[in-house]
């Protein structure tokens, strides 16, 4: 059930950002399993992109690991509050990421209760890519980990949506990157909830 680590290596980002809705997405920290369905993404196109961190080939010590092999992840710290986590797909050097931006809470709900210090019945508990990191329980610690592991994988459940369930439209909080803000490589799942705002085109 859980992905093999040849599915990252997909080259086509936008494809992959579209086939992980309605995978699972778990975290196991101190014996504790949570799991979402992931139910919004948003593609970064590599070096070409004017929305990701690595456009034009940047190499930093942040954006290193999105030059890995696909299959592990990309944890950072956004406006020093939010960690978002990204999975890092295609080839070596070929810097492609899919950021995580919702979960629908599968397992492990009272614990996200108590990350989340809200009950589940509340969709802002894992609605954006900052609340659906911090309700896995998903920090910097989890930078870089190999999603074949046992701290963070994915997994299929059978879980399909039919194509006119799912959404593209642009990205969010991307207007530095000019007319590549526009590109509709956001994906999320009409009438999910837990999509976080706007969840309209």
């Amino acid at each position: 059930m859980k992905l093999p680590l040849s599915y990252y290596l997909h080259q086509d980002v936008l494809f992959l950002a579209k086939d992980l809705l309605g995978k699972v997405l778990f975290t196991q920290i101190e014996g504790q399993i949570t799991a979402g369905i992931i139910v919004e993404t948003e593609a970064y196109f590599g070096e070409i992109d004017k929305a990701s961190h690595a456009y034009g080939g940047r190499r930093t010590n942040r954006t290193e690991i999105m030059y890995s092999e696909g299959g592990v992840s990309y944890v950072y710290l956004c406006y020093g509050i939010h960690h978002l986590f990204n999975i890092v797909t295609s080839v070596k050097n070929e810097p492609h990421a899919v950021l995580i931006r919702a979960i629908e809470p599968l397992i492990g709900t009272e614990t996200m209760e108590l990350r989340r210090n809200m009950p589940i019945t509340k969709s802002a508990i894992s609605s954006g890519p900052g609340s659906a990191a911090k309700a896995l329980g998903i920090d910097k610690t989890f930078n870089q980990k190999d999603l074949g592991g046992e701290e963070i994988w994915v997994e299929d459940h059978g879980i399909r949506y039919a194509e006119n369930d799912i959404i593209a439209s642009p990205r969010v909080g991307v207007t530095y990157a000019q007319e590549d803000a526009f590109l509709p490589w956001r994906f999320f799942i009409k009438g999910n909830k837990y999509v976080s705002k706007p969840n309209k085109v």
